[in-house]
């Protein structure tokens, strides 16, 4: 039960390297080289992208709140810290890339997590953002229903009013193009690139091959269209901007 509350709260995803995670970190690469960067990652896990970065940098940190996941990530991975996103136990300025990876959903304070990475990432550095998209058609986070919490994608939630995602969903949040703009309010940043994605479909490729490969053939054409804005999630990637004094 209590492994389950913290899937529920913390949102731990698969921890196999897959597909959609390879995906992901190419389109990272693309914003925000890696080669010798000095490279955070906030809400690291089991730091399974932690382990993939660490081919381009020995310079890799993650932190997370999930203190047996931190345990267990610190077996074989250095630089590996429990703390929460709203207070990174780093000087201003010590980073070249902040990761955030479908982490500020799930944080107390997402507004807070995102100066912390502001406030550590380098004048000309670049944070990186993945967060489920408000227009995605399925709430892929479970929801709560008469008392009992339900695993699964479920259909249109992400389309209710506010007041009843929120009943529905008390424990993760969503957000549109607008929302992630307005973390940044205030912040000496430009968008380098802020974009939706589609899923990787993994466990559907696995199953059902064929099935899998149309999909990610169809859904990646939409996001080079309009119908990109319906997908799982945002890519942001934006750049503290030169402090000139």
């Amino acid at each position: 039960m209590i492994g389950d509350q913290k899937a529920i709260n913390l949102g731990h995803p698969s921890y196999v390297w897959r597909f959609g995670q390879e995906r992901r970190l190419t389109l990272i690469r693309q914003c925000a080289p890696l080669e010798g960067k000095r490279i955070l990652d906030v809400g690291c896990g089991l730091g399974t992208y932690v382990e993939k970065m660490r081919d381009f940098s020995q310079e890799v940190y993650g932190v997370d709140v999930d203190s047996e996941k931190v345990a267990e990530a610190s077996q074989t991975l250095p630089n590996i810290q429990l703390a929460p996103a709203e207070k990174l136990p780093f000087p201003d300025g010590f980073f070249d890339v902040v990761l955030l990876h479908e982490v500020i959903e799930h944080v107390e304070d997402d507004r807070q997590a995102v100066r912390e990475a502001h406030r550590v990432v380098k004048w000309g550095g670049r944070i990186v953002i993945f967060a489920p998209n408000r227009l995605y058609p399925l709430e892929t986070h479970g929801v709560f229903w008469r008392g009992k919490y339900h695993f699964g994608n479920i259909p249109l939630v992400n389309y209710l009013p506010d007041f009843m995602r929120r009943r529905l969903c008390p424990h993760v949040r969503t957000y549109t193009r607008g929302d992630v703009r307005r973390l940044f309010q205030s912040l000496d940043v430009k968008f380098i690139v802020h974009t939706q994605i589609y899923p990787g479909y993994d466990k559907i490729a696995a199953r059902r091959p064929r099935l899998g490969t149309f999909l990610r053939r169809v859904t990646y054409a939409l996001e080079s269209s309009p119908l990109r804005a319906f997908g799982l999630s945002h890519f942001a990637v934006v750049e503290k901007s030169v402090h000139l004094t």
